[in-house]
């Protein structure tokens, strides 16, 4: 009997084939999988996520995929929650959970000992923020973030009221930066895991990439993104997803639709230079070449994964 780890994640850049090799794997170990992309957890973000259909999962069960309206927030620590109940109703049930996705952060932070202490919380100066931004405007406090945490500040759209007032919180609080927390977190595994690495050359994945981005034109983002607008979902977490604003930038008429596609298929390929950055840099993982028989080699390391 194969002695497999409690949990197995497979990672990788956007388009290096993570989904395809997650149901062989999940059909050859008994395994059923949990979503590991943070923006695949919003329903009406299809499309432009690639979010798996029905009809290539193929039997195997899927979780944390469409729990959130796109106009809510998710944040790290709710998935860290999340996740770990639905990996130990899997175990309990006979099975091997497979967390699949490019969102190395979250994963990271269910496989290890990432603590989301209640020292970053404080409801007093929370509502304090609040009533500045009332009084002031997001202007005024974004300005601050910027002095305060300036690489930080690059990742929060002024508009984002939610994190532009979490991020000054934090700081306020503890003195530390949300990036200081995260370089800061555990290093302890909590499980006895195996991450997979998909592998691809830097050209055929831009390539891969090009395609991928014209194929979800010719399915309907501009649509489905048009059905988003139209809800007045703006200024939120959800449609900060690449794929959604740059056509919400098409819609406020500060782009061209040309541009807009071609904006969406150069910032997916830093994108993936970004994960592959994060993974090769936080995470001990175990490459494969995504062209090469992959599920063959896997199963391969897994027979003996605890000799």
């Amino acid at each position: 009997m194969l002695n497999y780890p409690e949990v197995i994640a497979i990672v990788g850049p956007t388009a290096s084939g993570k989904t395809a090799v997650s149901i062989e794997l999940a059909k050859a170990v008994g395994g059923e999988v949990i979503n590991g992309d943070a923006m695949q957890v919003y329903k009406g973000l299809d499309i432009g996520t690639a979010k798996i259909t029905s009809e290539e999962m193929d039997g195997i069960p899927h979780h944390m995929f469409d729990i959130k309206e796109p106009n809510e927030s998710f944040s790290v620590a709710q998935y860290q929650f999340e996740v770990r109940k639905w990996i130990k109703d899997i175990q309990d049930r006979g099975k091997i959970p497979i967390i699949v996705g490019g969102t190395g952060l979250y994963i990271q932070s269910v496989l290890f000992d990432f603590r989301f202490t209640e020292e970053a919380s404080n409801p007093l100066v929370r509502k304090r923020l609040e009533d500045e931004l009332l009084e002031h405007g997001s202007g005024a406090l974004y300005e601050r973030l910027v002095f305060l945490d300036p690489l930080g500040a690059e990742k929060v759209h002024p508009n984002n009221h939610q994190r532009l007032v979490r991020a000054l919180e934090i700081i306020e609080v503890t003195g530390r930066t949300k990036e200081d927390h995260e370089n800061n977190a555990g290093k302890r595994p909590l499980y006895n895991h195996l991450i997979i690495g998909l592998d691809v050359d830097r050209e055929i994945l831009y390539e891969r990439i090009n395609e991928r981005v014209d194929a979800m034109m010719q399915k309907g983002l501009l649509k489905e993104a048009e059905n988003l607008w139209n809800l007045g979902i703006r200024n939120v977490q959800s449609v900060q997803a690449i794929g959604y604003k740059e056509i919400y930038l098409y819609f406020e008429g500060n782009s061209t639709f040309e541009d807009s596609v071609e904006l969406i298929k150069k910032n997916t390929r830093n994108y993936a230079k970004r994960q592959l950055t994060y993974f090769r840099n936080k995470l001990e993982i175990s490459w494969f070449d995504a062209k090469i028989g992959t599920k063959a080699k896997i199963i391969g390391i897994l027979k003996d994964f605890n000799d």
